[in-house]
């Protein structure tokens, strides 16, 4: 027969603290990854939020520029603004004239 030797009652107690110790250790660290993980995704929503929110007012103030734009190169302001604040007048038209010899046409064909 072989003679099984029994845990003392020390060792016992001291593993099973030993267990204990370990799973409290592994919960608390458990935990503590989980409020890391949801803190850092909650930054980065946030983060997002204010990141969409600077593109909406980007494009609103894009849309701004361009009708300021369009306003801006209309041809009666510009035309108002030069007679107004530049003091230029309308040039007046020229008209040509072109006179064609009728024997030198005759002559080429």
């Amino acid at each position: 027969m072989i003679k099984r030797r029994r845990r003392s009652k020390k060792n016992t107690e001291f593993l099973q603290t030993l267990l204990f110790f370990f799973t409290t250790l592994l919960s608390i660290s458990g935990l503590i990854i989980y409020l890391w993980v949801y803190t850092e995704i909650d930054e980065t929503m946030l983060a997002i939020e204010v990141q969409n929110q600077v593109t909406k007012e980007l494009d609103n103030s894009l849309k701004e520029l361009k009708m300021e734009v369009t306003t801006l190169s209309r041809s009666d302001r510009i035309s108002s603004v030069a007679r107004k604040e530049l003091n230029m007048v309308p040039a007046e038209p020229e008209t040509l004239m072109i006179f064609i010899n009728e024997n030198q046409l005759n002559t080429t064909n």
